[in-house]
């Protein structure tokens, strides 16, 4: 279905829907985006001494995150031998043809609980599809660590799970050629990765409240909170 853009300019153009209703952003080369994966994932706050329990919930929620299968339904859309790039948790089953397992440290994420044995402060990336990944010598190492303050960067930029521009354009960086496609654009961070290294981009957002986190951000100059290393 063609839609009007919620945002354009000359190198992105973001549309508000949903994207399996959407069909522009399958024109694109490669699928680079941070799905919702099934974690049911909800901020919280709350007293830290307590750890993870009676903490009283806020209407931040990530739209169809119940499931994979809204992840799954865009896969499919894809085509599993297109190039892509996912975000994921190892808490949930990883997307069918995982090629390379790639793990972002979020060295800068918020603390966690005070008292525990463990606390997970990364996530999974997948590469899969084929296409001619930019290689390297050396090749690019599988863990990546950022150093963002991620409380700083969820206030500022109006979105409960940004993702490092840094980081975006580490791993467009290595992607095939061709217009960089995201139907999860949530805070935009791929769409301006995508622009900041001179590629097209293709957005499909949701929520509303995004689309225009997404505008306000690609329509003036983005301060990236943390380098990729």
């Amino acid at each position: 279905m063609s839609a009007t853009p919620y945002y354009e300019d000359d190198a992105v153009t973001l549309y508000h829907g949903d994207c399996l209703k959407i069909d522009a952003w399958l024109t694109a080369d490669v699928l680079v985006t941070d799905p919702p994966y099934g974690v049911r994932w909800e901020s919280r706050f709350g007293d830290a001494r307590k750890g993870t329990r009676d903490r009283a919930r806020t209407k931040d929620v990530i739209v169809s995150d119940l499931d994979t299968a809204a992840r799954d339904d865009v896969r499919s859309a894809w085509g599993l031998k297109r190039p892509a790039i996912m975000f994921g948790s190892w808490r949930i089953a990883r997307p069918e043809g995982v090629r390379s397992l790639l793990v972002w440290n979020k060295d800068g994420a918020f603390s966690g609980p005070l008292n525990g044995a463990f606390f997970t402060n990364h996530e999974e990336i997948y590469v899969m599809g084929d296409g001619e990944w930019r290689k390297s010598s050396p090749p690019l190492r599988s863990v990546i660590t950022t150093t963002e303050h991620r409380s700083q960067a969820t206030r500022i930029i109006g979105h409960p799970t940004p993702k490092p521009i840094a980081l975006m354009e580490l791993l467009i960086d290595r992607c095939p050629p061709g217009v960089i496609s995201d139907p999860f654009a949530g805070s935009g961070s791929t769409l301006i990765a995508a622009r900041n290294l001179g590629r097209h981009a293709i957005g499909v957002e949701i929520d509303e409240r995004y689309c225009e986190v997404i505008a306000r951000r690609l329509s003036q100059d983005v301060l990236d909170f943390g380098g990729a290393a």
